[in-house]
């Protein structure tokens, strides 16, 4: 095993969490043990603070870390913000035909609306917002229960995922 410099230490993770799906710690010390690089999991928490490191939704709706500083980060930023704001006032989020509806705490619907708006979520044509209900209009009944998923995946995920130090 080596023992490499910081800077080529932290050179080495970027790549690795550019070229792979990097979801834990854990799974980004396997790698760095893959390239035979020694390295400690405080050493890994230090160089994720200060490389920026952060933990996004991919495609596929799971956590994933990434660079903060990439090409992403307003999208990334958006989609964090969507995440925090679902944390703090969802309360129910359903389906109907090609509707996926969104219901909060009370007074916190074109909040959200105005978030998910920012996101630019592709299967979404257009939101609308009452007093605790958000009702996004999509394509079809699938993108409405594809959207429900992914509403309820990232709303589920909310307290499990953060980035251990």
């Amino acid at each position: 095993m080596n023992k490499l410099h910081k800077n080529e230490r932290q050179s080495l993770i970027k790549q690795i969490i550019n070229q792979y799906t990097i979801r834990t710690q854990e799974e980004l010390l396997a790698r760095l043990q893959e390239e035979n690089v020694d390295v400690t999991q405080a050493t890994i928490s230090r160089d994720i603070r200060e490389i920026e490191i952060i933990k996004a939704i991919d495609e596929s709706g799971e956590f994933k870390f990434t660079l903060l500083n990439s090409s992403q980060t307003q999208n990334q930023a958006e989609q964090g913000k969507l995440v925090n704001l679902f944390n703090d006032v969802v309360t129910k989020v359903e389906h109907v035909q090609f509707l996926t509806i969104i219901h909060t705490i009370p007074d916190n619907a074109s909040l959200l609306a105005a978030v998910i708006d920012e996101t630019h979520l592709p299967e979404v044509k257009c939101s609308l917002a009452g007093f605790d209900t958000v009702v996004l209009i999509v394509p079809d009944e699938a993108h409405a229960l594809e959207m429900e998923n992914y509403f309820n995946k990232i709303w589920n995920k909310q307290t499990e995922e953060t980035i251990e130090s």
